[in-house]
């Protein structure tokens, strides 16, 4: 359900813990964040990671289902599909973490594998339509981070800020970046 306002939740019992939340088109500043809940439990076998740029959210699934969902910003305020370098638009499609490091201005970063054939078909199809110019570029670094030190309210207040990354608050980058290896699929979708 896009843009729906979910309550506060606490069912410890069954395993469940959602945090205050609130929807991302009423940009309230309200964090989101919503979790399966059992004390010290990491993600069960493999995971896998879905953006969602209309409803702001990265959620986290592993071999038990949903896991997690965590908050996120991107750069551009259209939320487009990245068309050529340079637009600071957010890629669609399927990817995977190509790789993985601390970083010195964002926390932590992991890559994904943008472009990748099906972002050069697209980027391909879009030159023959003569939508993107013929001498554009199709782009690339393009990861998930966190925000610039001490900066996370960019994230509370749903501040599009990077050039086509998708920014989470630190501490919560720094959780998945502990259970997310490199290979792992990443959707991203509008």
């Amino acid at each position: 359900m896009k843009h729906a306002v979910v309550l506060t939740t606490l069912l410890l019992g069954s395993g469940l813990l959602v945090l205050n939340t609130s929807s991302p088109s009423s940009k309230t500043g309200m964090k989101r964040v919503s979790k399966r809940f059992n004390a010290g439990e990491s993600p069960a076998g493999n995971v896998s990671i879905i953006i969602d740029k209309s409803d702001y959210e990265l959620s986290v699934y592993d071999s038990k289902g949903w896991y997690a969902t965590y908050q996120v910003v991107f750069g551009n305020n259209s939320l487009d599909d990245k068309k050529v370098a340079g637009d600071k638009n957010t890629p669609e499609g399927s990817f995977r973490i190509q790789n993985k490091r601390v970083h010195d201005k964002w926390d932590r970063y992991m890559g994904i594998d943008y472009p990748t054939q099906e972002s050069w078909d697209k980027f391909k199809q879009r030159k023959q339509r003569g939508e993107i110019p013929q001498n554009a570029s199709i782009g690339g670094a393009i990861g998930i981070h966190g925000t610039w030190p001490h900066e996370d309210f960019v994230v509370d207040k749903y501040q599009n800020w990077t050039m086509g990354c998708i920014s989470m608050k630190c501490s919560d980058v720094e959780e998945i970046y502990n259970f997310t290896p490199v290979g792992t699929k990443v959707t991203i979708q509008k």
